[in-house]
Parts: structure tokens; C-alpha cells; sequence
């Protein structure tokens, strides 16, 4: 079948994408080394379909009158979306992904390269040509200005005529259909199958299947949740697909399998749905109220919501009273620091979702304080872990809001989003970076979590490198009780530089004690720091959350790594989470804090997770290969492992 077939079949409708395909995935650069490999002629695989009855099947996007059959993706979605987007100008309906990664791609006349739109090389350069341009206004679109840039060289004209040509004949190209058809082709088989032919990429989740069920007798079930999705990522706080089924799967079964949603009336999930979506909503502002963890970087135990969601499910979409709200926040604290649900997570989240049903909040802090043996006390060494990406960093921004700590220089109670130039709240070490690295200190050392706190950008900016003994005794001295606002141990002689292991110890200490009364707090009950919260409808971010400045501590930190990420984000890879902490699948428990942590793959939803942590030892190295990541040592080390990626052969 030729392309342009192809093409006008997904036009019509008649080639569709099923509800259980993930969306489009492809970078910039495999689209541009697809284009390639077009134009050289060099071989690009075969595309699968699956004929089915179009009035029983349930398909990606909008909709089209279809009568018969209708073939659906199983193999190809990728390049059949790359050659409509670049060929059309615009995305199939079926699109889910980055509409970026199909615009503007050029081809130059001369080197035969395809590269996307770049202003300072290519504008007013009539020998970069836009292809999409190309393949719409066709072959004499383009005469005029070859003959202008041949500047009456025949021979040049021909070769500029004649590439321009095999750009366009691509549609012309012939591909082979393979077809799986027969009413023996139920979901379960071909979803099976997708499997095997996709095998090189992520296969489907569970929850995959179980919202192909859903979506099979309710088409706009995606939609809906990518419509919540969306809003609360413009909050601030983004979670994936999954995350919401295993909500709403919580608060209809009390199970955290999604298997269970087979029995779902379809009725029922829609109210189910929209339950839980105003529900988590409710959380996420009562969290930011109560707690101060008003963004998404802050958010710590994630899992731990299915829980929560049935909570409220049981309490008509509300807390009943403050004394449950906060004792569900005690022990939503205490599990995220524990890593309660990092393994076995649908394990665990049973045996939470069966505590509470029987014995509602009192059940849940009853099981996670025998899963401690009996102890659920912060100690001073817990706060040793590094980076922002540590289990203790979300407790501290916590500690932080909820005690009202004080801005170095104003004195005024910290809290995001606070109005005026340069009022962001931003990451402070203590001790600056460039000051423990002339004594040698090494990266995780400087970037404790005891050796972060929060300030005004306009603070940040102002205290800079300074000597900490210099800068805290004038702020001691100009805003008494700013300090001990944040924990800071008022012992001069502890802000020398060469005593910053015993400045850890000491704030560590402070900190710790700091955490167990506010925790203690809440498990007993409403305190005077007690802020209520019952708004339903999340409003959305006026302020950037806050952040570790320009750069984060990995990009600081690791030589090359800030233009590696540039790189790989103009090349359209997914973007890794940084500074953040790595967990052994196996087991939950944290492994190390990597500088840089793909957990999708570099391509979102592809591969395997991909770590950068320079300073590991032989047992973290272990622990995460057997985990089955992908480990680099350093920005160039993985630069090099991403050329491989982006030279190696396209499919899907």
C-alpha cells in the first residue's frame, strides 16, 4: 500500500488507534533520522493492523461515521503520526503527545540534511527548505526560489529539482500491511499481540488494559482523565494516568488491584471518577493548607493517595472533622518517610485499604507502626540523606510552612507564591557549595538536607557565597530569631567551614526534634497551627513553585550535565526529575540520590529507567543494576549512550 493511502485512511477514519495504545512518543531527532532514512530509500519496516467491527470498537480521538470495519494500529503508530504530522502540517486526530515534534522540520538543498527550524541558521536561507511546506504547495511551490538560488547554474538547478522530488515521491513509497482479522481477535488476543511486536518498547500496564476495558464501552473515559490530569498540572502537581485509574479504583472496590474494575458497572465509573477527581482535588488543597506541601516538587507519597481518596469516599467527599483530617495527615507523613509503599505497593496499599475500612485512621497508623516495629520517631540521623530528591527534603519544606520560618532579611514568614519582585521562594545552602568544595567536601556532603533552607529569591541572591560566619552572625545580630526560626544551631563556632560536620549534627538534632512535635501534633489531634481547608476546586498556580534557583544542585554540580540536558531537551527526550532519589524496586528502600533520574526511560514511556549518580558506591551500584537501571557515572558517559540512542535504527 502506498503512503499516501496510508495517509488518507487515517483521514477517513478507516485507520484508527486503538484506546489501549499509548500516545506518541518519537523525539525530534528519530523524527529527522526517519525523514532520512526516507530519502536515502533505506528499508523502514511493515506496519500491523487489526480489522475489527467498527460499531463495537472504541478508538483514540474524535470520532468518525464508519460503517463495516475499521483497522486499527498495532504496529507503525509511530511513523504512521510522524509521516501524517510532517506531510499534513498538522497532527492525526488520534494524537496524544508533543505536537511540537512535528513542526518544522527543513531540509537543506545542499547537504542533503533534515534538521528542525533553528533561526540564527536557517532564517533568510532559501537553501533550507520547510519540508511540510513541500509535501502541501507540491514540487512548483519551490521553483521560483531554486531558480533564484541556482543563480542560472542549469546543472545545479536539476540536483536541487531532483532531491526536491525524492522528498516528494515519499508518499509514493509502497509499505506492507500485515492484517490480523477474525472474530476469534477479542481485546485479551490482540492486546497480546501488541505486546509481542512492541516487545522492544514498554509493554502495557495493567492499568493499560483495564482502561481499554473501561474505554471499550466508554470512549470518552481517557479524555476525561487527561482533562483532570491536565488541570491539576497546571496547579502545579502532575501525576500520570495510572496514578488516577488506582484512585478511582480504590474509592469503587477498596482494592488497589485494577483487575477489580472488570466488575465495574461503566455508569459507576464515571461516578466514580468524578468523585474521586473532586476528591484528590480536596486533598491537594487541604495538604497545601495543613501542611504547606503546596506543589508538586514537595509532594512526597504519592502512592499513599489511593487511601486517602477512599477516606473521603467514605465521608461523603469531605473530613468529618479536624481530628481525622489531621490524624490521616500524620500517618500520610509518616508513610512517605518510611517508604511505606516504594515495594509491593499494591500489597501494601491492601492492607491500608482493608485497616481502613475496619478501623478507619486508627487501623492505618496501627499497621504502619508495626511495619516500624512499633516506632514511629524521626531521629537526628534520618536527616543525613542528600539532595532535594531525599524522603526528609519534603519534610523540611513542611517544617518550613507550618512553623511560619523567617526570611534572613525581611523577617517576614516564609510561604510560596508570596506577591512582589523577586519574592519566589528558592533552595539556600547554608554553607555555599563553592566554600565546601575549596575544603573538599564532596557532593553529597555539600548538598545535605541539613545544609538546605528555604528564602526569598531577593535574600538568596543577596547572602550569594558569603562566609557563613560571616553572614549568620549579621543576620543574628540585625533579626534575632530569624535563625532559630529555621533550625540554625546558634553556636558561633559551628559556622566555620571547618566545622560544617558538626554543623550537620547539630541541626539535624533540631530538626528532628522540630519534626516529632509537629508530627505528635497532629496524631493527637487539632493544634494552634491547625489551617482549614474545605475548597473542592483547585485553583491554579499564579506563581512558579518553588526552586533551587537558575540551576538545580545536579546542573551546578556535575560538569557537563546542564548542556547535555539542554541538548536532550531541544532534541525532544523526556525530561529527567533532578537531584532526586532512586528506590531498589525490590525492596522500597532508597538506594541513592541521582543527579538525574529518567524513571520512564529517556524516552517517555521507553525503555528502561536511565539514573546519572556520579558518587555511588559498590553497594548502590549493585542495588540499582539489580533493580534493572541504567547507570552513568557522568555527563559524558551518558552523552555518549544518548548518541548511541539517536543514531540507532527507528521503529514502531
Amino acid at each position: 500500500m502506498h503512503i499516501a493511502q496510508i495517509l488518507d485512511k487515517v483521514d477517513t477514519g478507516d485507520i484508527a488507534l486503538p484506546e489501549f495504545q499509548r500516545g506518541y512518543v518519537w523525539t525530534r531527532d528519530q523524527v529527522r533520522g526517519f525523514f532520512q532514512s526516507l530519502y536515502r530509500g533505506y528499508p523502514i519496516g511493515g506496519f500491523l493492523t487489526w480489522s475489527t467491527k467498527a460499531e463495537t470498537t472504541q478508538t483514540r480521538g474524535e470520532r468518525t461515521a464508519q460503517d463495516g470495519t475499521i483497522h486499527l494500529l498495532l504496529d507503525g503508530q509511530q511513523r504512521v503520526t510522524t509521516l501524517y504530522g510532517v506531510t499534513r502540517g498538522r497532527p492525526p486526530r488520534f494524537f496524544e503527545g508533543k505536537a511540537d515534534t512535528l513542526t518544522g522540520l527543513h531540509f537543506n538543498l545542499n547537504t542533503e540534511a533534515f534538521e528542525f527550524y533553528a533561526p540564527a541558521k536557517m532564517k533568510g536561507q532559501p537553501v533550507w527548505v520547510d519540508v511540510t511546506a513541500l509535501f502541501q504547495g507540491g514540487l512548483g511551490s519551490q521553483l521560483l526560489a531554486v531558480t533564484k538560488l541556482a543563480a542560472g547554474d542549469a546543472e545545479l538547478q536539476a540536483t536541487y529539482i531532483e532531491r526536491l522530488n525524492r522528498i516528494t515521491q515519499i508518499k509514493d513509497r509502497n509499505v506492507h500491511v500485515d492484517e490480523v482479522t477474525g472474530d476469534d481477535k477479542g481485546i485479551d488476543v490482540v492486546v497480546d499481540i501488541f505486546n509481542r511486536v512492541n516487545s522492544g518498547g514498554t509493554k502495557l500496564s495493567k492499568g493499560d488494559l483495564a482502561l481499554a476495558a473501561i474505554c471499550a464501552s466508554w470512549p470518552e473515559a481517557r479524555p476525561t482523565m487527561n482533562k483532570a490530569l491536565g488541570t491539576w498540572s497546571a496547579a502545579g502537581f502532575d501525576f500520570k494516568l495510572d496514578w488516577l485509574l488506582r484512585n478511582v479504583n480504590a474509592v469503587l472496590t477498596g482494592e488497589a488491584q485494577f483487575s477489580k474494575l472488570a466488575d465495574v458497572p461503566v455508569s459507576d465509573f464515571r461516578t466514580g471518577l468524578a468523585e474521586t477527581v473532586d476528591g484528590v482535588s480536596y486533598l491537594l488543597n487541604a495538604l497545601g493548607g495543613r501542611l504547606g506541601l503546596d506543589h508538586g516538587r514537595v509532594l512526597g507519597g504519592r502512592v499513599a493517595f489511593p487511601v486517602m481518596s477512599r477516606l473521603l469516599h467514605h465521608h461523603g467527599g469531605a473530613f468529618p472533622d479536624a481530628m481525622t483530617r489531621d490524624r490521616l495527615f500524620h500517618w500520610y507523613v509518616q508513610s512517605f518517610l518510611w517508604g511505606r509503599h516504594g515495594a509491593a505497593t499494591e500489597t501494601a496499599l491492601n492492607q491500608d485499604l482493608q485497616a481502613l475500612d475496619e478501623r478507619g485512621v486508627d487501623g492505618l497508623i496501627d499497621v504502619l507502626r508495626r511495619s516500624r516495629g512499633g516506632q514511629l520517631v524521626v531521629r537526628a540521623d534520618d536527616f543525613v540523606g542528600s539532595s532535594m530528591g531525599a524522603r526528609f527534603y519534603p519534610l523540611l519544606y513542611m517544617l518550613t510552612r507550618v512553623y511560619g520560618a523567617q526570611d534572613f532579611v525581611s523577617g517576614v514568614p516564609l510561604r510560596d507564591g508570596m506577591l512582589g519582585r523577586l519574592s519566589s521562594l528558592q533552595v539556600h545552602h547554608l554553607f555555599p557549595r563553592a566554600r565546601l568544595y575549596e575544603y573538599g567536601y564532596s557532593r553529597a556532603e555539600v548538598n545535605a538536607v541539613a545544609n538546605f533552607c528555604f528564602l526569598t529569591q531577593d535574600t538568596n541572591l543577596k547572602v550569594g557565597a558569603q562566609k557563613p560566619a560571616e553572614y549568620l552572625a549579621e543576620i543574628e545580630d540585625r533579626m534575632p530569631g530569624a535563625l532559630s526560626s529555621q533550625w540554625i544551631p546558634l553556636d558561633r563556632d559551628l559556622w566555620k567551614v571547618e566545622n560544617y560536620p558538626d554543623f550537620l549534627t547539630a541541626r539535624r538534632e533540631l530538626l528532628a526534634r522540630a519534626a516529632n512535635e509537629f508530627l505528635q501534633a497532629l496524631h493527637d489531634g487539632p493544634s494552634p497551627l491547625e489551617v482549614t481547608q474545605s475548597a473542592t476546586t483547585l485553583v491554579p498556580r499564579q506563581s512558579a513553585p518553588v526552586a533551587a534557583g537558575a540551576q538545580s544542585s545536579a546542573e551546578a554540580d556535575v560538569p557537563g550535565l546542564a548542556q547535555l540536558l539542554a541538548a536532550l531537551d531541544e532534541a525532544g527526550f523526556a525530561r529527567p526529575e533532578l537531584d532526586t532519589e532512586v528506590s531498589d524496586p525490590r525492596t522500597g528502600a532508597a538506594v541513592v540520590v541521582a543527579a538525574a533520574y529518567w524513571p520512564q526511560g529517556l524516552q517517555e514511556e521507553v525503555g528502561t529507567p536511565v539514573v546519572l549518580a556520579p558518587d555511588t558506591t559498590a553497594e548502590e551500584l549493585a542495588a540499582l543494576e539489580a533493580g534493572d537501571y541504567r547507570v552513568f557515572h557522568s555527563a559524558d558517559a551518558l552523552r555518549q549512550f544518548v548518541d548511541h540512542v539517536r543514531t540507532a535504527p527507528t521503529g514502531s
